[in-house]
């Protein structure tokens, strides 16, 4: 099984071709630049990709099975906000080139498809709701909206023949391997040295678990129960304050973490749908078996 991987040197393209090495698949990492040579515990094909919605794509999807698609084009470090200065182009090649790039998977034969999209596709809610996949979609972001355009196109294009889903991801957390960098890094390394770090909860998923869902989704025997539809993918509600107790705990520090968040200030994402089809993340047993790798880079 040959699996193409677009935007597999991103933070999350990580964690799935890492678990597909894993799995035993060929995989082919495609993206802008090659990845370095230990960044995967695996040597990996690579192919160019280009998200110009006028590339032709014959080359990338030569002899693809599977596609996973979280290549996106933005300004480094952001995602909302990540079309900078230049909306159109982040348009045009976010929206338009993931349709095109979609619409050739489909055309050149590629059997399975998911794309990575996120759940700012909801958007605030106005008031604290429990998100399900029938949420009304209410992106304020021009993220949101381009990964909900995507979404729904992707939806469109599903069939027996192409079975396309999507994953309504949100923030992810952890190492894709041991010693490797993570998102909280520079969180970790204000909070030792005594810097000042304001209140904040959020919905987290460890990367592993989003890899496990894709995995899940790429497999399942029944079409019509993955083919054309988008699943939220989140596991635990997580304080920055219990967060950073832990580290202090772990690390023996007498450091006061920050004051608690505001629960009401986040929506939480149902996950019952991919949870039907068997998806089992890890909730906080998992972030506690993990934090003593992630604090190696301190």
């Amino acid at each position: 099984m040959r699996v193409l991987v677009a935007g597999g040197t991103g933070y999350v393209g990580r964690f799935i071709v890492e678990a597909m090495l894993r799995e035993g698949f060929a995989v082919i990492v495609a993206g802008r630049q090659p990845p370095r040579s230990d960044l995967f515990s695996e040597p990996v094909a690579f192919r160019p990709l280009d998200l110009d919605p006028d590339t032709d794509q014959t080359a990338l999807l030569e002899g693809v099975d599977w596609l996973v698609h979280g290549a996106f084009d933005h300004v480094a470090g952001k995602y909302r906000g990540g079309e900078g200065d230049d909306p159109a182009r982040f348009i045009r090649l976010n929206r338009e080139g993931s349709i095109a790039l979609l619409k050739a998977a489909k055309a050149h034969g590629v059997r399975r498809a998911l794309f990575l999209s996120s759940r700012a596709v909801y958007g605030p809610q106005g008031r604290p709701t429990v998100l399900t996949e029938e949420t009304p979609a209410k992106p304020d972001t021009l993220y949101g909206q381009v990964k909900l355009d995507v979404e729904r196109v992707l939806s469109d294009l599903a069939s027996e023949d192409f079975v396309a889903a999507s994953l309504r991801v949100t923030g992810v957390y952890g190492a894709h391997r041991a010693g490797a960098d993570h998102k909280w890094q520079r969180l970790f390394a204000d909070f030792v040295t005594g810097r000042s770090i304001a209140p904040r909860i959020a919905t987290e998923v460890h990367g592993d678990d989003v890899t496990q869902a894709a995995l899940l989704l790429l497999r399942h025997e029944s079409a019509g129960s993955v083919a054309g539809r988008s699943f939220n993918v989140s596991d635990i509600l997580l304080d920055q304050r219990d967060l950073l107790a832990r580290v202090a705990a772990r690390l023996d520090l007498g450091i006061e973490p920050p004051p608690p968040g505001d629960p009401a200030s986040i929506d939480v994402m149902d996950c019952a749908a991919i949870k039907g089809l068997g998806w089992q993340p890890g909730g906080l047993a998992k972030l506690d078996t993990v934090l003593p790798d992630l604090l190696r880079k301190l």
